[in-house]
């Protein structure tokens, strides 16, 4: 009787033929020192957008949280489980990363429920729909517009969520201190499934842009 499904087990057995055995050294490091990324990366748990491969990471690089539609809800020290804010305050307070990222990605699940429930809520006592329920307002007024298409919409909303995340993020005292202080940088990104494309949030003005593009001054 298998304790994993096969394809979990061939997975790891071709890790340690490969990436392991050519990085044994480095995984016995970290093992004996410890994590120091210096950079956090909130993302989705859509399993078509990991962080990890989006960047190519090796081990040890990246401290990554994944939730549904890569949020972050507001400071709220209420005594209740909230995950993602003990993820952030590990990442800031105790392994004190330098950056911050929060990352979309393009035909987000969660998204596409958070508009369809500004017609409605999704069901009675539904973790998605609550969750989602952090970006109601920007939902409602997303799927409200007739201007645009319902990819359209849904784009828009995905980057309206970074930005939403980003302005919760500094809503945690220790975060905005140590923006302030320049000690910690917060960044937006978003990543094209299907075109394999990052676009970077501009830091100054909320747009996406390529950053290959606005390097090269496309």
């Amino acid at each position: 009787m298998a304790h994993l499904p096969d394809h979990l087990l061939a997975g790891y057995r071709s890790f340690m033929n490969g990436r392991y055995a050519a990085e044994s050294g480095r995984y016995r490091s970290l093992a004996r020192d410890g994590q120091t990324p210096e950079t956090m990366v909130i993302a989705c748990c859509d399993s078509r957008s990991a962080p990890e491969v989006i960047f190519d990471a090796g081990p040890g690089e990246l401290f990554v949280l994944r939730n549904v539609a890569n949020l972050v809800p507001p400071y709220e020290p209420d005594g209740e489980f909230h995950s993602t804010s003990a993820a952030l305050e590990f990442a800031v307070q105790s392994l004190k990363v330098k950056n911050v990222v929060v990352m979309g990605h393009g035909r987000c699940g969660g998204i596409k429920a958070a508009l369809e429930s500004s017609a409605g809520p999704l069901s009675p006592g539904d973790f998605i729909g609550k969750w989602m329920s952090l970006i109601g307002p920007a939902a409602e007024t997303v799927a409200s517009s007739t201007l645009m298409t319902q990819t359209e919409r849904q784009t828009a909303l995905e980057r309206i969520s970074v930005r939403y995340s980003l302005a919760n993020l500094r809503t945690f005292p220790y975060v905005k201190a140590l923006e302030s202080e320049g000690k910690l940088t917060l960044f937006g990104a978003w990543f094209d499934i299907s075109a394999g494309e990052l676009w970077a949030m501009n830091r100054e003005t909320g747009d996406f842009e390529r950053p290959d593009e606005a390097r090269d001054g496309i």
